[in-house]
């Protein structure tokens, strides 16, 4: 994984594909650059954060992603934590296994986010796993936001 968080040239329409990393869950979503739009696509099991990377690898057939986003949590007050240092390590092996372009992007509130917008789109919370998926939707959105950003600057 890179360090940075948005490739060099941010001028071309680009997909992707981000994940809420958990240790017991992984969170999916797939969006794009042109209208800013992403979906939440799924949330899969990990055991102690490892996936089915059989999973993974047909997630990423069918949608066909130009970049892996996955959201990395730190500490509130910005230092890093054991689950940061383990989501960059989930970072490096999807770009290590899939060989596609790989950036990490800030989601402390990713999480808190996506409970307020199933309590403001009137969805019943039937359980922690149908966070997992809204949360990477809402880190793409932030990593698009700040692509589409440096698109205008």
């Amino acid at each position: 994984m890179t360090t940075r968080i948005l490739p060099a040239d941010c001028s071309i329409p680009v997909t992707a594909l981000s994940f809420d990393y958990g240790t017991q869950r992984i969170g999916i979503a797939f969006g794009q650059s042109i209208t800013s739009t992403t979906e939440a696509v799924t949330v899969i099991p990990a055991k102690d954060g490892v996936p089915n990377w059989d999973i993974v690898a047909n997630l990423i057939k069918t949608w066909k992603p130009d970049f892996l986003i996955v959201g990395l949590p730190y500490n509130l007050d910005g230092s890093e934590s054991e689950l940061l240092r383990r989501a960059s390590k989930f970072a490096n092996r999807l770009n290590g296994r899939f060989n596609i372009p790989t950036f990490g992007i800030d989601e402390r509130f990713s999480s808190k986010a996506a409970e307020e917008k199933l309590k403001n789109e009137n969805r019943r919370k039937t359980c922690d796993a149908g966070l997992d998926d809204i949360a990477a939707q809402i880190i793409l959105e932030t990593w698009l936001a700040e692509y589409n950003k440096k698109v205008t600057d």
